[in-house]
């Protein structure tokens, strides 16, 4: 497995010392090194993956701990309290995580294939860092694979060049890879300066995966115009050099099972109440949301919707309360940035015009969450809002429906998202349309609970029967299939 993304950091903490010894030796605070998972939907889709069949994850290593954890090699067994695989960390200089992570694959890559409107910024000293750091993590697969087939999952737009170059050293190994985010248009596509060597190396690849056909389609449009190749249309394959990269979805999901919470109706009732009770919440309805603070997700259209659900229908007004976690992310560039500033500014706009003495609209936390915290307020929200303005599947939605053992609450999802065509049960919603959102909150809050049910059951039959196991295993059987015929 190669991905940025760590599925395990080690960081160093400062606590205050503990013990009367360290007091009157004027110890006040100690040093402890820590572990924790980082807030990635890759993370949760594939570290019980890796934890099912073993391996060796490959990926950039940016905890301050995280080199005193790891031997000479970057080598150290996962998870810590339960080791069933490998992860190799790869140490980057901050002038290679400058200008391959934030640089070439979040300021260049990222915007170029989400239609959410944000420029990209195409820089050559960041595309040289991309080639190096793709460079190094593919000397690493090398080293890896050495003497052995194999099969290497290659994750996302942060190693575009990496399959061709894994390739040409190893024609034996079986290279596959999943693109995570959208494939923009061919016409989209083309302002990329380095458009055909990025369609080069991922055309490296036996297998590419994406969520879904539609962007399968968008891929094999822009191959078929940028490149000198062959393009099969009836058997989703482009040929380049004499081999195919055939080109199929494979919508990811999640492992349902970490999402179901207490079994007994009573702690379920208990543990709801505990929550609106540490959130200050004396009746009010609860509408939730959960994201990486990204200009991807939405954010500013849901708290605007919601603001203009409270002027359309005042009944709501002291009845209805939003609570907005958004995980920091990407916290150097200015664009994230503006970002954080434009959410609290929406957040003050609908608290200022609304709240009362006794009672605040929106409730907004920046700040990582654990999973087992989000579990408990996906069981207690009455609605969960998912407005991503272009999403490649969006792992949220499922863990929502994984979380209601009840079989109650309403999903609101963004029609732009790969989570849609599959959740066909939950509320569309265009998030642009802010009149048209807000109707969906108000019918989401008045939707009986026999119609939540319905809904409810149908997509966590969805869920249960297409879970993270399963995206894999497709992905990984479709992989080896081609290595047994080469």
């Amino acid at each position: 497995m190669v991905a940025n993304r760590e599925p395990y950091i080690h960081v160093r903490r400062t606590r205050p010392a503990k013990g009367v010894w360290n007091w009157l030796r004027g110890r006040r605070e100690s040093v402890e090194v820590e572990w924790t998972r980082p807030a990635s939907g890759l993370v949760t889709a594939l570290d019980p993956v890796m934890r099912a069949c073993g391996g060796t994850w490959i990926a950039h290593g940016s905890g301050n701990a995280d080199r005193e954890t790891a031997d000479a090699r970057g080598r150290l067994k996962v998870p810590p309290d339960k080791p069933a695989y490998t992860l190799r960390r790869i140490w980057l200089t901050p002038e290679e995580e400058q200008g391959y992570y934030y640089g070439l694959a979040n300021s260049a890559l990222w915007p170029l294939c989400h239609i959410a409107y944000a420029r990209p910024v195409f820089d050559e000293s960041d595309w040289q860092q991309y080639v190096r750091v793709n460079r190094r993590f593919a000397d690493a697969v090398i080293e890896e694979v050495a003497g052995q087939r194999a099969v290497v999952f290659v994750q996302d737009y942060h190693f575009a060049l990496l399959p061709r170059l894994v390739k040409e050293a190893r024609p034996d190994v079986t290279v596959c890879q999943f693109w995570h985010i959208p494939w923009p248009n061919r016409e989209a596509f083309r302002v990329c300066p380095w458009g055909e060597e990025i369609l080069h190396g991922l055309l490296g690849n036996d297998l590419i995966g994406f969520h879904v056909q539609y962007h399968c389609n968008n891929f094999l449009d822009t191959v078929d115009r940028a490149l000198e190749s062959r393009v099969d249309y009836e058997h989703f394959a482009a040929w380049r050099g004499g081999r195919p990269t055939f080109v199929k979805p494979f919508p990811i999901s999640i492992d349902p099972t970490l999402w179901t919470g207490p079994a007994k109706a009573g702690d379920r009732t208990a543990e709801v109440k505990n929550v609106r009770q540490a959130l200050g919440l004396n009746g009010q309805r609860l509408i939730f949301g959960v994201d990486r603070l990204d200009y991807t997700k939405g954010i500013p259209d849901r708290l605007k919707a919601f603001g203009r659900l409270l002027e359309r229908h005042p009944e709501w007004r002291g009845r209805v309360t939003m609570v907005q976690v958004g995980a920091p992310s990407r916290e150097h560039l200015t664009r994230y940035q503006a970002l954080m500033a434009e959410v609290e500014s929406c957040v003050e706009a609908v608290n200022d015009k609304f709240k009362t003495d006794h009672w605040l609209p929106v409730i907004y936390r920046a700040e990582h969450h654990h999973p087992d915290a989000l579990g408990q307020l996906y069981r207690a929200a009455d609605v969960c809002v998912v407005s991503s303005l272009h999403d490649g599947m969006n792992l949220v939605a499922k863990e929502f429906i994984a979380a209601r053992g009840d079989e109650l609450g309403v999903l609101v999802l963004s029609e732009f998202t790969g989570a849609a065509r599959e959740l066909d049960m939950a509320v569309h919603v265009n998030p642009f349309a802010v009149d048209a959102f807000a109707d969906a909150l108000h019918a989401a809050l008045l939707m009986p609970p026999a119609d939540q049910r319905k809904r409810m059951r149908a997509l966590r039959e969805r869920v249960a029967t297409h879970t993270v196991f399963d995206w894999a295993g497709a992905l990984l059987q479709a992989a080896c299939r081609m290595e047994a015929v080469r």
